[in-house]
């Protein structure tokens, strides 16, 4: 092989592998040559592909290739592969032994994925290669060992492709349990993570779909002992921008189609047109920006056969959301009938053991009434017990059924959770009561069984009002979706007719009326209205629209009409990727979550071993030290065994388990509701502990787009004949400046004079001739080219220059006419929004291109200080910049808009990105600011910081709930009934707390209202 170390794109025919099993094991084995960086093997065309050092061992690849058990190939089609660079190729045979644990990898392997050939046989083929030639497909220029070159980029990754799905899963009551889940999951071939969020019971799983699918999760977190409901893709198939499918009417026979073809084909726009006879239908693939859907329709018409739009709906298909509400709504209707259930037989089993005068009326008829029906003779007393057993039995057994199986699947797994306290707490009430009824020897003492069934009653009634509670941290999620227009009216055939949303397709004419809403996102094509877009901006000021416009579903048209092209529909409309935002974000776990799963790691055994030292404590050490008349009521067994019961029911994992994710769930929603998409738990915290923030400077502290400021006439020149006759001269200039100067002229309604002998000086400015006068419009380079003295102005150039403005010069006749101040301004909030987070304590950075002056006059007018201005930084250097202040310990985010802001939102601990800036940087922020207002950062900090104090203050509740009730229900003070409802309510307590977020206000809008 070639001796360089220049990096190789090396292909090579290998035979034997038949699935993706067998290019895995081919690929890892690969990858421990030395010298080959990566590789990647297609099973399908019969092809190894490998970067690597130019003077990698062909012969230790090929040694490779066979101890994996597969065959390098010399011979392509019987011809020798040329290759593409000089290579030595491997002469003669080569002597290996096959390994047998390749051989059996492969074997089981194949067995998996139904592998068609013998891998044993393609091992033993190998034993003796002839040539193994490794062919370079192309030199490629050194790069680091970790980033293959561009060109090179096509081989796929060697990683296993992944699949993420979500999950609905019922069953779960507290952190445990999704301690349980995940741990089941990251120990099954093929997950390569699960996530499991408490309050949306929800599962996010990635797995191999070559190892496990969906039904073999499924079946895993079954044996879990929960449920798991796989929710579907959403029921409209996706839509591919520029691509329509029409059901076609009329055709008779295969020249029909051809007719079509050649018709539609021919259209400006259309790349391509297939017509299907059998199906009647035709796929057109076309740019919407060039023509629409009733274009098209009306080429097929005027071809002689009828369109209509076929929106295609995925078989069986399903929304997501759907599924799961209905399983929700299914489990809630049976715990709400077990509720029922259960308390309409424990209330009569309270009356009859603690109320009286029942607990002296009831068993003394019913045994009267039982002895005359008999001829036995059953003491009221017992019968008492009789009646407790009657009613408390089925409630132990139907309704506390689901404990006993949680308890059982938590047992098998050696872990423990709420089911393992309900079910032993209970259970110890139950059989000792059971004891006390039915042996001889217990009989004198008492039963409580109205204390095990009205424990499982409260429990669940506690799970409704937690599940109620949870519902309410979804409000933001359900009023987002009920944003979406549900018809629209679109343009097709000629004729305006109303569909549903779902059917709307790119490229389709929208019809929108005042008061309409806007059905998906598109262009204004025709006419123009004002549209309220306070859903997406909060800002209630109505927005003007005009023809070129860009307009956004959901938002509300006021008063005029219009007609716009759609150019996103479906799941790529502005609102469906704000929901999806705000449920991933929601779905997501903070990384002070980690102490909640550590916590409830432990809490069920810790809890145990308490509750059995409180009911040792109270059998064997505290009849020592109290009289005697302290046990006339109950027995020291009796005594203890309340003691230790109630400890049990009392520990509540479920409130730590909700402490964060019902927070999470309620403040990403809030920040939806003004304008802020929070993407990840994981930013919401990290933006709680901001102590920088860099905001870069054109686009976001700025406008981005140069205006004029001021404009200013020298001596004997008229101020408006001055500017006109600029405004002329720059009407010819392509310069962005010129632009800004041209646009003032036509919003103040001046009328601009043609120009002849237009001249641009590189580096200088224009000059030309209007009406006979000769114009020069420049820098001081120009002046002095043109020999026009401006030396007189020159303390009024320095002053506009001093604060960051760019000063034009005009030249009329000869003669000095005025200057004009161009710059890229500030916008209105900026200032407010760096003083208020100057106020929190966050340090405020700016970082530009441009010259130090520039940037620190902006700056200034900004309220940051000179040192914290960032100059002249290259857009490749603005994450070296974000570094530097990460390595003084700063906790650092970054504001950008662009392109070339993506690197230092991606190194900032938080990116926040302006919602109308690149979708790359909105892509890579951590939060989305949707208004474009710099006021927003503010309460998106704001917002982290109520979010994650309301975190500390669920796990406070949680925490401190029980650490008092624990110890209160060990010193024998709580009755376990009782212990149980406060156990119950505690989760409630904890998700209300969550609740009262919704209240949450920014803190600029305060400023605004007062």
């Amino acid at each position: 092989m070639d001796t360089t170390s220049t990096k190789q794109i090396y292909r090579v025919a290998v035979q034997g592998m038949h699935c993706r099993s067998c290019e895995q094991l081919l690929v890892k084995h690969i990858e421990r040559v030395e010298g080959v960086d990566t590789a990647s093997a297609d099973a399908k065309a019969g092809t190894l592909t490998i970067l690597a050092q130019g003077d990698t061992s062909a012969e230790e690849i090929a040694r490779a290739i066979v101890t994996a058990g597969f065959t390098p190939v010399g011979q392509a089609d019987g011809s020798e592969v040329l290759p593409v660079v000089d290579l030595t190729p491997l002469g003669g045979a080569v002597d290996v032994e096959v390994s047998p644990e390749a051989v059996q990898a492969v074997a089981e392997a194949c067995a998996a994925t139904a592998c068609p050939a013998e891998p044993a046989a393609a091992a033993e083929a190998a034993v003796a290669v002839p040539e193994a030639p490794v062919v370079p497909e192309t030199p490629a220029p050194a790069v680091p060992a970790a980033i293959p070159a561009d060109p090179y980029a096509a081989p796929s990754p060697t990683a296993p492709a992944t699949r993420e799905e979500t999950f609905a899963v019922s069953g779960m009551t507290c952190a445990s349990c999704v301690a349980v889940i995940e741990k089941t999951l990251s120990k099954v071939v093929g997950v390569s993570s699960a996530v499991v969020n408490l309050a949306t019971e929800k599962l996010v799983a990635t797995f191999d779909p070559a190892v496990i699918d969906v039904d073999g999760i499924v079946e895993a977190v079954k044996k879990a002992g929960y449920t798991a409901t796989p929710l579907a893709a959403p029921a409209i198939a996706e839509s591919v921008p520029g691509r329509v499918t029409f059901g076609i009417i009329g055709m008779t026979c295969s020249s029909c189609a051809a007719v079509i073809e050649k018709t539609v084909g021919k259209l400006p726009g259309v790349s391509s047109a297939r017509v299907n006879l059998a199906a009647e239908s035709a796929a057109i693939d076309f740019d919407p920006a060039v023509i629409g859907i009733d274009e098209l329709i009306t080429a097929v018409r005027g071809a002689g056969y009828d369109a209509v739009v076929k929106v295609e709906t995925l078989p069986g298909a399903a929304k997501g959301e759907d599924v799961q509400a209905e399983a929700q709504a299914k489990a809630m209707r049976r715990e709400r009938n077990l509720f029922i259930f259960s308390l309409s037989l424990s209330i009569p089993a309270l009356f009859v053991a603690m109320i009286p005068p029942f607990m002296e009326i009831i068993p003394m008829a019913v045994a009267e009434w039982w002895n005359g029906l008999t001829g036995a003779s059953v003491e009221p007393m017992m019968m008492a017990k009789y009646l407790g057993f009657i009613l408390a039995t089925p409630v132990q057994f139907i309704a506390g059924a689901q404990f006993y199986r949680g308890f059982w699947h938590a047992l098998k797994r050696r872990t423990g959770n709420m089911d393992t306290l309900i079910a032993i707490g209970t259970s110890a009430a139950y059989f000792y009561s059971v004891a006390a009824t039915f042996v001889m020897a217990l009989a004198a003492q008492p039963v409580f069984y109205e204390t095990a069934a009205l424990l499982i009653s409260f429990v669940i009634l506690g799970k409704l009002l937690e599940a109620r509670a949870k519902g309410r941290t979804s409000d933001a999620i359900k009023k987002l979706m009920g944003l979406a227009a549900k018809t629209a009216r679109v343009v097709r055939g000629g004729q305006e007719i109303d569909i549903p949303v779902e059917e709307v397709v790119v490229g389709d004419v929208v019809v929108v009326r005042p008061g309409d809403k806007v059905p998906v996102d598109g262009k204004v094509v025709e006419g123009r209205s004002s549209v309220d877009e306070s859903m997406l901006t909060g800002e209630s000021i109505p927005v003007e629209k005009n023809v070129g416009d860009n307009v956004i579903g959901a938002t509300i048209n006021k008063l005029g009409s219009f007609k716009f092209r759609a150019t996103k529909v479906g799941a790529d409309t502005a609102l469906a990727q704000i929901v999806r935002l705000v449920e991933e974000a929601q779905g997501s776990k903070a990384p002070v979550q980690r102490f909640a799963d550590s916590i409830s790691g432990v809490f069920v055994p810790a809890v145990l071993v308490i509750a059995l030292l409180t009911f040792l404590t109270w059998l064997f050490v505290v009849p020592n030290f109290v009289s005697p008349e302290f046990y006339e009521m109950v027995t020291p067994f009796v005594k203890a065994l309340l003691a230790g019961t109630a400890v049990v029911v009392i520990a509540c994992p479920c409130a730590l388990g909700l402490a964060t994710p019902t927070a999470i769930m309620v403040g990403t929603g809030k920040g939806a509701e003004n304008g802020i998409l929070i993407k990840s738990g994981d930013a919401l915290e990290t933006a709680y502990k901001i102590k920088a923030i860099v905001f870069d400077k054109t686009g976001t502290l700025t406008h981005g787009k140069p205006i004029v400021t001021e404009y200013e006439p020298f001596t004997g020149f008229d101020r408006e004949e001055f500017y006109r006759l600029a405004a002329s001269i720059e009407r010819s200039s392509e310069h962005p400046l010129a632009e800004a100067i041209v646009a003032y002229a036509q919003e103040n309604n001046m009328e601009l004079g043609d120009v002849a002998d237009f001249t641009a000086v590189p580096g200088h400015g224009v000059e030309g001739n209007i009406a006979g006068r000769r114009v020069a419009l420049g820098n001081r380079k120009l002046m002095t080219r043109e020999g026009v003295d401006v030396s007189a102005y020159s303390a009024r150039i320095e002053q506009l220059e001093g604060e960051g403005k760019t000063v034009m010069l005009t030249a009329i006749d000869g003669a000095a006419a005025g200057l004009i101040a161009v710059a890229d301004t500030l916008k209105e909030n900026s200032k407010e929004a760096v003083t208020r987070l100057q106020d929190m304590g966050v340090q405020v950075f700016m970082i530009t291109g441009d010259n130090r002056r520039t940037a620190e006059a902006i700056a200034r007018q900004a309220g940051i200080e000179p040192d914290h201005v960032l100059a002249e930084v290259l857009p490749e250097h603005k994450a070296e910049e974000v570094s530097k202040l990460q390595a003084k310990g700063l906790t650092v985010a970054m504001v950008g808009d662009g392109i070339n802001d993506t690197p230092a939102l991606a190194q900032a601990d938080v990116g926040l990105a302006m919602g109308a800036g690149t979708d790359v940087a909105m892509e890579t922020g951590g939060i989305v600011l949707m208004k474009n207002d710099l006021r927003d950062v503010v309460t998106g900090i704001e917002l982290s910081r109520a979010t994650m104090r309301k975190i500390y203050q669920n796990f406070f509740w949680a925490l401190g709930y029980n650490t008092l009730g624990i110890p209160i229900a060990a010193l024998g003070l709580l009755r376990p009934e009782l212990a149980g409802a406060a156990m119950a309510l505690s989760s409630v307590s904890v998700v209300s707390s969550s609740l009262l977020l919704r209240r949450f206000r920014p803190s600029m809008s305060k400023a605004k209202a007062a």
